[in-house]
């Protein structure tokens, strides 16, 4: 399927969606907001990789929320009747948030190669992401409140379980921007690199041993993340016992032992696809 606003490409377990419009620095169209859940849902729903790697065409990662988002929908709604507005605006942030917490609910992890900015709702985007990574001209800012409003569609149930909870309140009381070596220093992303080339190959590669790995471990691995996160350690652990209980499975491990001594890749079974409904 073709899409506006990126490029899609799936091959040898990869998924690699491209923010394709960098003449607009790949600002967040209406249409982002609706193909982006949707592509990523299918890969998910429809195990079609193993991993995911979202990068960008142009000078910047993102510039964030195109203003056609504030021209139209709740946000330009009349001023009559403001608590009938407040409440349909409500429902609508809803469906933008969703937009990202799709990435952090894939089956499968999801990487980040980001150069240039990653501004306002590029932030949301980023920290909805398992991993970052990022080229030496990259940076990161909370674009909104420089234009008097508060970040609403996910930086900041995420940015201040990434790095600590001081430079997350630094980042949005002022606005400022935060470079790369800065963000690796933090903990934002994981590694720095020289140029825009270099970043998307280590990406690629590291996207490649992901890929190489079982695919029910590495959605177990991401599952557990995700919970012992928002839950205490004796839930967590909890959890992954009975997560084992269930899908602990010998013959995948099996088969990692034999691909080792026989010196080949293994061959492990892919997640089956999701059948929703009846």
């Amino acid at each position: 399927m073709e899409y506006s606003c990126f490029n899609l490409d799936i091959a040898d377990g990869i998924a690699h969606l491209r923010f394709s419009r960098p003449d607009k620095f790949n600002s967040f169209t209406p249409e982002f907001w609706r193909e982006l859940p949707e592509a990523v849902n299918d890969i998910s729903a429809n195990a079609k990789a193993r991993v995911i790697v979202l990068s960008a065409e142009g000078k910047h990662f993102t510039a964030g929320m195109d203003i056609s988002v504030f021209m139209t929908g709740p946000l330009d709604a009349p001023a009559e009747n403001p608590e009938i507005n407040a409440e349909a605006f409500r429902h609508h942030l809803s469906g933008l948030q969703e937009t990202f917490s799709v990435l952090e609910n894939a089956r499968q992890p999801v990487l980040a190669a980001i150069q240039g900015g990653a501004v306002g709702a590029g932030v949301d985007l980023s920290t909805a992401c398992d991993c970052r990574y990022a080229s030496a001209d990259a940076f990161f800012c909370v674009q909104e409140t420089a234009i008097g409003m508060t970040a609403d569609v996910g930086t900041f149930p995420r940015l201040a379980k990434i790095i600590p909870e001081g430079w997350a309140r630094q980042m949005s009381y002022t606005a400022e921007r935060l470079p790369a070596a800065k963000a690796k220093e933090i903990g934002l992303v994981n590694e720095v690199f020289d140029s825009h080339e270099a970043l998307l190959d280590g990406v690629m590669k590291i996207a490649e041993k992901i890929a190489f790995n079982s695919p029910l471990a590495v959605t177990g691995c991401k599952r557990m993340i995700n919970y012992a996160r928002d839950h205490s350690t004796a839930d967590a652990l909890d959890y992954i016992g009975v997560w084992n209980a269930g899908m602990l499975s010998t013959n995948t491990i099996k088969e990692s032992y034999i691909a080792k001594s026989e010196k080949r890749a293994p061959n492990f079974p892919e997640l089956k696809p999701i059948k929703r409904g009846l």
